[in-house]
């Protein structure tokens, strides 16, 4: 054996890889595929329509169902608990399972409770205890029950987003492919009440061809989660606040939107996910072109690959 088992391991598949460790208890059924370098805790449970990946820890107390896909580097933490059948009956089996997967580097917490036909996308973290009724981002952090966003995984350098203030007399800086930035509206107020105004070329660095607003959004929910191939966008929250992850793929940023001569410009191919939206919200958009469903990036593994074709 290339891998190491403890004696009162129950292991019947032969598709183990090398270096993985299977500790006390742990069964594990014939057609289950283990790869290479797993720590499988005490009391690990492993049934045969599974697939589990490299360098995955499972920690004690766990069940691993069929139709249950475990990716590269995922961590399961102490009694997390999988589904794979949304309406369960006693002596009635459904003819094939539902298809869970946690895709690379995510993290389930102890105590969580998956349930089934989910996907739980790559480097996102549940927090123990949380219930998980949804798909969950990439890179987004959930807790609760039902489980909700409540932040994303910080990366080691955030993105370089420039300020740039109000300038009447001039334009503002040429498009910078790949940068976003924030840009800070004129604003009036007197006893009349605010005002704040946008020019085309100047203020907003583009001719817009189609806006759209986005209004009572239940707290927290998520929007956006795609980026654009060439379609260039300007957020403004005009009422209310939301937060707002970019992504470009190296690196991630939140960037917090609670004035309403603040606007957000997006280039290009950045992911952007809006969320944390207040009660009161009003998110005003504003886009270089008309609506095309091609120019959406909707899938955040084809984004990666777009934007880092030689990783």
């Amino acid at each position: 054996m290339t891998y190491y088992k403890h004696p009162q391991a129950l292991v019947e598949s032969i598709h183990i890889g090398a270096d993985t460790r299977i500790w006390a208890f742990t069964h594990i059924l014939p057609r289950a595929v283990i790869g290479a370098g797993c720590n499988l805790c005490d009391h690990v449970y492993i049934e045969n329509d599974v697939i589990i990946g490299d360098r995955v820890t499972i920690k004690n107390g766990v069940q691993i169902w069929d139709g249950i896909r475990l990716e590269d580097d995922v961590f399961i933490g102490p009694n997390a608990t999988f589904t794979n059948d949304r309406f369960p009956r006693s002596g009635q089996h459904q003819a094939s399972p539902c298809l869970t997967t946690v895709k690379k580097g995510a993290s389930i917490g102890a105590n969580a409770t998956i349930l089934p036909g989910l996907v739980i996308e790559q480097h996102a973290m549940v927090g123990a205890g949380a219930v998980v009724t949804k798909n969950v981002p990439p890179h987004a952090i959930v807790a609760g029950n039902p489980a909700k966003i409540i932040g994303y995984e910080p990366s080691v350098e955030k993105m370089p987003i420039s300020r740039v203030e109000p300038a009447p007399a001039k334009k503002s800086s040429p498009l910078l492919p790949g940068t976003a930035r924030l840009i800070t509206l004129p604003f009036v107020s007197d006893l009349r009440g605010n005002l704040s105004v946008a020019e085309l070329g100047k203020d907003i660095p583009f001719t817009p061809r189609r806006f759209f607003w986005v209004f009572d959004v239940p707290n927290r929910e998520v929007r956006g989660a795609h980026a654009h191939r060439q379609q260039h966008q300007v957020l403004i929250c005009i009422k209310g606040a939301l937060s707002v992850m970019l992504d470009d793929g190296q690196h991630r940023d939140e960037i917090l939107l609670d004035q309403p001569n603040l606007a957000l410009y997006i280039p290009p191919m950045i992911w952007a996910v809006e969320y944390k939206y207040s009660p009161d919200s009003v998110l005003l958009v504003l886009a270089s072109g008309e609506y095309d469903a091609a120019d959406y990036i909707r899938d955040y593994e084809t984004f990666i690959q777009l934007v880092n074709p030689d990783s």
